[in-house]
């Protein structure tokens, strides 16, 4: 019987949006994973966590946005593990709790360029196959990637959680940008305002 093979995708998810679904959803559709899990992190040390969202509000808007979702799952797991939260720590983890799963790294084109200031980059290049979707400004050359490393032909998605969180401060509609249950929850606690 064939191992399953998940995807992590990790982030802030702060707030999570359509461009986060649409790169699950697009993993799934070039078999890059049987299931996608969207691991939720508390604290990402090399991003700013000023405008953090509380990690549970955070989680629970990107449980209401996979709603529905057969093969698309959140994690908290991350929130167990020693802060500042790191990708081999969660990856090793995951391996320890699921031995007879596959586990594949879902990362972005932005990501990838940066990958060499990642602790222990090396040890995940080692152990675990890596999918790279497109962004906008960051070419990667498919040609150039490591044997354990896959860009998947994605059309780049240049949505960031950085503009709706801009565009819900100065009072825009942020529909179609973000699940409709996210965005009624987002109205209802008057989150970023």
């Amino acid at each position: 019987m064939e191992r399953e093979r998940i995807g992590i995708l990790g982030g802030s998810f702060n707030p999570i949006h359509t461009g986060h679904l649409y790169v699950a959803r697009g993993m799934l559709r070039y078999g890059v994973a049987d299931h996608i899990v969207l691991m939720v992190s508390p604290a990402n040390p090399l991003k700013d966590s000023a405008t953090l969202l509380p990690d549970k509000t955070r989680l629970r808007l990107a449980r209401l946005a996979c709603e529905g979702e057969e093969r698309i799952t959140v994690s908290d797991l991350e929130f167990t593990l020693p802060k500042p939260s790191y990708t081999f720590q969660t990856l090793r983890r995951l391996s320890e709790l699921h031995p007879d799963k596959d586990f594949i790294l879902i990362i972005g084109a932005d990501n990838w360029k940066l990958f060499d200031k990642w602790k222990n980059y090396q040890e995940i290049l080692a152990r675990y196959p890596i999918a790279v979707y497109p962004r906008s400004g960051y070419p990667v050359c498919a040609g150039q990637l490591p044997a354990t490393v896959r860009l998947v032909p994605l059309l780049p998605y240049d949505l960031s959680a950085t503009t709706i969180r801009e565009m819900i401060h100065s009072g825009q509609d942020i529909s179609g940008l973000v699940p409709d249950k996210v965005k009624d929850e987002i109205e209802r606690l008057k989150l970023y305002r």
